[in-house]
């Protein structure tokens, strides 16, 4: 129930043709305070409940746990949520042993592109595409929660 996950910025749409799966993704926040964030995530025709606590101190780990629900479920979640629902697709790349999830996000933050890698441990290497950018990893304003907040293009 530990995630370590390191997120970067994409310098460019190249990964787009190594994906081999892409999805569109809405997701709102039931609660979006740091130490219990509470998310409501439609993917593709799933409906998923996230809980998430605060990051560790390398910001790369944190408690989280997720549920499918019924996809009635989600829409009908999806309508309490805060204010800032986020909208994006997300796509799936293989590079060595791991997956990058890339998330192309729209309306509001339009513009931004994010790719995470979730991984087994903090001192894990990996591949690191060439499209990859910036490391971002514990930069709060990249996180979903906070984007619902306060956009990317109000940045």
């Amino acid at each position: 129930m530990i995630e370590i996950e390191r997120k970067f910025l994409v310098k460019n749409i190249s990964f787009k043709a190594l994906a081999f799966a892409q999805n569109p993704i809405a997701q709102g926040y039931l609660s979006s305070v740091p130490e219990r964030t509470v998310r409501i995530r439609i993917k593709g025709d799933k409906g998923f409940l996230t809980i998430k606590g605060n990051s560790n101190k390398t910001g790369m780990s944190r408690f989280e746990w997720e549920k499918e629900i019924p996809i009635a479920e989600a829409k009908a979640l999806l309508l309490l949520c805060e204010e800032g629902v986020i909208e994006k697709t997300r796509f799936e790349i293989k590079s060595g042993n791991h997956t990058f999830e890339v998330d192309e996000f729209y309306g509001k933050n339009e513009g931004l592109i994010v790719a995470e890698i979730e991984l087994n441990a903090e001192t894990d290497s990996f591949d690191k595409p060439e499209w990859l950018g910036d490391e971002v990893t514990g930069d709060i304003r990249y996180y979903n929660a906070y984007l619902s907040k306060i956009p990317f293009q109000k940045w």
